[in-house]
């Protein structure tokens, strides 16, 4: 029997531009395994990669950091892991372990980390290198198109609502109805808050209560801090839609020691007034992503509490066209490349 040689991979050609090319299959270095790709999520911080000029001589990216495949070769050193094992690479997939920031167990904020299609090249592909250290076990049960956007959204999502200090039965916002919004939703209500969806237009509505919301805020027609401070004020606001406007806007909505917590990068600046801090103690802070571990326990927490995206699927060829509709907020709610599966995200 004749293995191929070459896998198919999507490159950054130009800002803006991607293109399907054939590269060599490489083996593993040391530390590292190969992943027969099965879904990659498309992520709006992939822009940092396809939009990004390419220094002069440097081989063409491939982007993706939602990453979901089996393991088809290990790299020399590489224990605990096996051939045909279903893993994960997220947007973290190795940390250099001497920064001070690993020196103290905060490796989420490694000063030099590995970041997958960043710093080295991710999962818009048949097949990708990675690091051993960066790997997430994926469960058997849930589909590669469904799990892929856990690995990233998903994490950030659950990671900073399970870290920011509310309590069941506290109530707590999301800020936004999108990629991450949708999933923050979903999160906040299975793990007991009372959870407010907030997002703009009346048609929004149905959906943040099929997600699972208490109560949907309009902010086209609803003064958001006036509603949130009618419920008692909120423990917690997730910040999940890009908008500094429309997050500054929810800080007065926070209860007394309450606590903005930003997931989403805006492109302008989060004006706020000193008073609303001040007075009450609030607080506004951001939150990255998480460990391998967290990934793990956003996957299982996931699976227990069926909770899953809501995703639009394309094949590796059509990479342009499902990255153009992300960028464009036109994708309800996360693109996932599927590679190596058929539609229905099952392993060919």
């Amino acid at each position: 029997m004749t293995f191929p040689s070459t896998y198919r991979a999507v490159v950054v050609k130009a800002p803006g531009q991607l293109q399907l090319v054939e590269r060599p299959i490489q083996q593993p270095a040391r530390g590292q395994v190969r992943i027969r790709v099965e879904a990659c999520g498309v992520c709006h911080s992939d822009s940092a990669t396809v939009e990004r000029e390419a220094a002069e001589g440097a081989q063409l990216r491939v982007p993706g950091h939602e990453v979901v495949g089996r393991i088809e070769a290990l790299g020399e050193g590489v224990e605990g892991w096996s051939i045909g094992q279903r893993v994960g690479v997220g947007f973290l997939a190795g940390e250099d372990r001497s920064c001070p920031s690993c020196r103290q167990g905060d490796i989420v904020n490694c000063q030099n980390p590995v970041i997958t299609g960043m710093t080295t090249d991710g999962g818009y592909a048949e097949i990708m290198l990675a690091e051993a250290r960066g790997l997430v076990r994926v469960p058997d049960d849930l589909s590669a198109a469904e799990a892929a956007p856990l690995l990233c959204a998903g994490l950030t999502t659950f990671n900073a609502l399970r870290n920011a200090g509310a309590r069941a039965g506290d109530v707590v916002a999301i800020h936004g109805l999108g990629g991450l919004g949708h999933l923050a939703v979903q999160f906040a209500r299975k793990m007991g808050f009372y959870t407010v969806a907030i997002a703009r237009g009346a048609d929004k509505a149905e959906l943040a209560s099929q997600l699972g919301a208490h109560r949907y805020v309009d902010a086209k027609v609803e003064d958001v801090a006036a509603a949130l401070q009618q419920l008692g004020g909120a423990k917690v606001v997730l910040g999940t839609a890009p908008t500094g406007a429309g997050m500054a806007e929810t800080v007065r909505g926070l209860a007394p020691r309450g606590r903005l917590v930003v997931v989403a990068v805006p492109g302008e600046s989060i004006a706020l007034n000193a008073v609303d801090l001040v007075f009450g103690g609030r607080t506004v802070v951001g939150a990255l992503t998480g460990t391998v571990t967290d990934n793990e326990q956003t996957l299982a927490f996931a699976q227990l509490q069926n909770i899953r995206p809501l995703i639009e699927t394309f094949p590796l060829e059509q990479a342009q066209a499902a990255y153009d509709r992300m960028m464009r907020a036109e994708v309800r709610f996360r693109a996932v490349l599927l590679m190596n599966v058929d539609k229905t995200g099952v392993q060919a």
